[in-house]
């Protein structure tokens, strides 16, 4: 699995960093996202710093798993359970292992999985209610890592796999996302460029008054008026899978 990235922090919060974080795993083939919940800058707290020590777990818990076995529940409540900064985030975590891709989702952040220009897969939203997710928080104030959903799912060589925030998926249908991403594979792109070309056209949804997106849709349907994009976050991770895998 040969992945690459890109990040882009929504432009007010590009001095802070952002609110995303997200990590690649090389050795143990395992990426992951995180989505600091803004809702926290209310009260003074950079919901960033939650993602980020989220994140910097989530590595510590991966290497300590036997390789190529993870068990990405038991993963995500260790890393929860040691991250100690106030705030709450998404999660999305996936690995391959010889059985095939095995991921966990908690919250709207998620993953997609493409074979020959059509999404095979594609993780389901968590949400309470509509622009409300999922999410874990320091304590148990929020939800639990027991209740992020666990997939595995048969992948072959030549798939790709999108990893991303809700800056991403709230901004560009899986339509749009294949169709750069079979471009990007005729063209012999590098897994980074790909994430960069993905991410640069969800901001440019993201920055559209008019444009239908996810975002809009899921509006419409919980009976509010919005068009255009969700100006956000944006975390793009492309994995590439090649080589030996479960069919």
């Amino acid at each position: 699995m040969l992945s690459g990235s890109c990040y882009l922090p929504h432009p007010d919060k590009e001095e802070t960093g952002g609110e995303d974080a997200h990590f690649i795993c090389t050795d143990e083939q395992a990426i992951g996202v995180t989505d600091g919940v803004g809702g926290w800058a209310d009260v003074g707290v950079n919901a960033g710093l939650f993602a980020q020590e989220l994140i910097s777990n989530l590595v510590r818990a991966i290497q300590k798993e036997p390789k190529g076995s993870f068990n990405l529940t038991r993963v995500l409540r260790e890393a929860h359970a040691n991250t100690k900064v106030k705030g709450s985030s998404t999660a999305c975590i996936v690995a391959l292992t010889d059985k095939g891709l095995h991921a966990i989702n908690l919250g709207d952040s998620g993953f997609i999985v493409v074979r020959d220009g059509c999404t095979i897969f594609e993780s389901p939203s968590q949400q309470h209610d509509f622009n409300f997710p999922y999410q874990l928080e320091s304590g148990n104030g929020a939800d639990l890592p027991s209740s992020g959903e666990v997939f595995t799912i048969p992948v072959a060589s030549g798939d790709v796999v999108i990893s991303g925030t809700d800056g991403l998926f709230d901004n560009l249908y899986n339509s749009e996302i294949t169709g750069v991403v079979e471009h990007a594979i005729r063209a012999g792109l590098e897994p980074q460029v790909t994430a960069q070309k993905i991410a640069a056209l969800a901001r440019q949804r993201a920055l559209s008054k008019s444009s239908r997106t996810p975002f809009s849709t899921a509006a419409e349907k919980a009976g509010f008026c919005y068009y255009g994009g969700k100006l956000d976050d944006i975390t793009v991770v492309v994995s590439y899978i090649s080589g030996s895998v479960s069919e």
